[in-house]
């Protein structure tokens, strides 16, 4: 379960993490006339917010109501702007990042942070990044906190309070049931404060029933999921232009990251599962051409799943539908010539390998490949 960042921060603060002053708001009459300058901050469960709009500055109450107002009702991603946080602005002197996530392949809780915060942690160079992993029982060693506030390029007092607020998040991280937590950016003001600027929270959904505490899902599915959720599709959006239909997780999987070897990236995905059925199919198709990508790629290995059943249902929807983003096709498996020839007869681009499949839908995306 993702948590909204407001509720991120009331768990750091019962942890003793310090946060900004703040307050959240469901309309911009809420707007207190209080702690000028401040941000206001759309609270959605997805990422790229600023880019989109979703945070604004302000340093009156009237600019701050007229920002509210912008917001709200503002659609992020697929996600409706319902509820904000104003917060005071913070006077950055330096912009950190610190984090947890658990390390699958490692089978160990990973501790992550860096100098460079406040962007993608993804995108910074691996010299610049302090990663370590640890067993559940064994908290970081004390050379380990000692290595990561070198890392990070701390002195004095800094350097002791960020070691215990490592501490205080790998608390709230166990405690809570996980997967991930961080902050970016953590901050250093000017005043000398340390400061989770940001937060995000991750729990197991398989831990729930024991955090009865924690806020009920909120705004965690866009219209669309939800839509897919009542068909029994499972149908998740990212951020990328290319839509993936495949049927299977691990073959979804394996073809997103065919994409990004390519240079494309999946936006959408949509795992179809062993179904038999071309209306199935054909929901699938409706609910890809509503979330708009500008590339569509099929891929399907054909067992229980049979091509021609796949290949009908794209047919037919494709004829009942104004579909304009080109599908590009690779089937595999159980009857897959007569599933070929009717995509062929259905003016569809049909790749003979995924390899092909992949950089063809990247180029019809506009990337490189």
């Amino acid at each position: 379960m993702n948590v909204m960042e407001y509720s991120a921060k009331e768990m750091f603060q019962q942890y003793g993490i310090p946060t900004p002053d703040g307050y959240t708001v469901t309309s911009p009459e809420e707007v207190q006339e209080v702690m000028f300058p401040v941000v206001v901050k759309a609270q959605v469960q997805t990422g790229g917010r600023g880019k989109a709009g979703g945070i604004k500055f302000a340093a009156t109450t009237e600019e701050a109501r007229r920002e509210a107002e912008g917001i709200l009702g503002m659609d992020i991603k697929g996600h409706t702007v319902r509820r904000l946080l104003i917060e005071r602005r913070l006077n950055v002197a330096k912009e950190l990042y610190l984090g947890y996530v658990v390390d699958r392949s490692a089978r160990k809780i990973r501790c992550i942070a860096s100098a460079a915060g406040g962007m993608d942690i993804e995108s910074v160079p691996k010299d610049r990044l302090f990663s370590y992993p640890f067993d559940l029982e064994d908290f970081m060693s004390d050379p380990a906190l000692d290595r990561m506030v070198e890392m990070l390029g701390l002195c004095g007092i800094h350097n002791d309070a960020t070691k215990a607020l490592a501490k205080r998040l790998y608390q709230l991280f166990t405690e809570k049931d996980a997967t991930l937590v961080e902050i970016n950016p953590l901050v250093i003001t000017h005043e000398g404060e340390l400061i989770a600027a940001d937060a995000k929270l991750v729990i197991d959904n398989d831990a729930l029933w024991r955090h009865t505490d924690l806020p009920a899902p909120e705004d965690e599915f866009t219209p669309l999921e939800k839509r897919a959720r009542a068909d029994g599709i499972a149908f998740v959006q990212l951020d990328g232009d290319i839509g993936v239909i495949a049927n299977g997780a691990g073959l979804t999987m394996a073809t997103l990251d065919a994409l990004k070897s390519v240079g494309g990236e999946g936006g959408v995905f949509l795992d179809l599962g062993g179904t038999d059925d071309p209306e199935q199919v054909k929901k699938a198709f409706r609910l890809m051409k509503d979330a708009k990508p500008k590339v569509v790629l099929l891929h399907i290995f054909g067992g229980i799943t049979k091509c021609d059943t796949v290949a009908i249902g794209v047919r037919d929807v494709l004829a009942e539908e104004c579909f304009e983003a080109p599908v590009i096709a690779r089937i595999k498996g159980r009857n897959e010539g007569l599933a070929r020839q009717i995509l062929k007869d259905a003016g569809l681009i049909a790749a003979k390998s995924l390899q092909e499949a992949a950089e063809l839908a990247t180029e019809a995306e506009g990337g490189e490949c």
